[in-house]
């Protein structure tokens, strides 16, 4: 072995398997960059009261429609109001739908997984049947369903997005634990007589996280799309509170005269949705094991 493949191993293995994660998360640049633009709309969605030029709400009947210029670098709305501090405000609506619905999910989800997987037998059967039983239904149609029963705002909507999106967290967690649970730590810790929920909740879960946080980072992505549609159909942020569903649901009768009242939330949702599925991309590659 020559000396520099010696003093390398050494190097390579003294890191922690975090910094190994980001190390390969580092070595792809478009996952690099989208973090960053994820970062800058969570940053937005902050501090938004801080950022935004105008009043969101506030109406203007000598600005109605008015195109981009250096005073409303997005124009303004059919009812006067600046686009920029709108989509900046929506962005908070947006971001905590993406945020919030994927926590219920994950919290619905990983905890009902681990146990199909975990205890096996016919509760895995019944939860499994649930399971292939809602996914069956499409996504956002089983989400307008429950949005439209549970009633119109945005805490229903993040809600039932959270709610539909639980049974993709079901299935991977279940998938992670079966395949944990072979390992051979696992049947070490059974055989000292450890308890099944100890053996569950300091072997298995740690071992699932990984998946789990790759998913919540895709979903998170498809939550935005789904609260962006629910507002288009009035099931989600009402007016006059800004949404970009919203947003484009008033800028479908202005098209031909005032387009960018439809571009700039139209490239938001874009831009988000794009950020976040590059992400998960980023982090499925760099928490696989088998990566090189």
């Amino acid at each position: 072995m020559s000396a520099t493949t010696a003093t390398s191993i050494p190097a390579i293995v003294s890191h922690s398997p975090a910094k190994l994660a980001w190390f390969r998360f580092c070595r792809r640049p478009a996952a690099v960059i989208a973090l960053v633009v994820v970062a800058v709309f969570i940053i937005v969605a902050v501090f938004a009261p801080w950022i935004a030029p105008f009043d969101p709400i506030k109406t203007s009947w000598t600005l109605i429609r008015k195109a981009p210029s250096w005073e409303h670098w997005m124009g303004t709305d059919e009812n006067g109001r600046d686009v920029m501090s709108r989509i900046i405000f929506g962005a908070r609506a947006s971001m905590s739908a993406g945020v919030i619905s994927v926590t219920i999910a994950a919290g619905i989800g990983v905890p009902v997984g681990l146990i199909a997987g975990f205890a096996a037998g016919k509760a895995d059967m019944l939860i499994s049947r649930i399971v292939d039983a809602m996914l069956a239904c499409p996504f956002l149609i089983l989400a307008i369903a429950l949005a439209a029963f549970l009633g119109p705002s945005l805490q229903n909507a993040m809600i039932a997005i959270g709610i539909t999106a639980a049974p993709v967290f079901v299935r991977i967690s279940r998938g992670a634990t079966i395949d944990a649970a072979t390992n051979d730590y696992v049947e070490a810790a059974r055989a000292l007589g450890n308890p099944p929920w100890r053996v569950a909740a300091r072997h298995i879960l740690p071992n699932i996280v990984p998946p789990v946080m790759v998913q919540a980072t895709l979903a998170i992505a498809g939550a935005i799309i789904a609260e962006a549609s629910l507002s288009f159909l009035g099931l989600g942020q009402q007016p006059p509170a800004p949404s970009w569903g919203s947003m484009l649901n008033s800028a479908q009768r202005f098209l031909t005269q005032a387009p960018w009242l439809a571009i700039f939330p139209g490239a938001a949702i874009f831009l988000a949705v794009l950020s976040f599925n590059l992400v998960g991309d980023g982090l499925r590659d760099a928490l696989d094991p088998r990566a090189k």
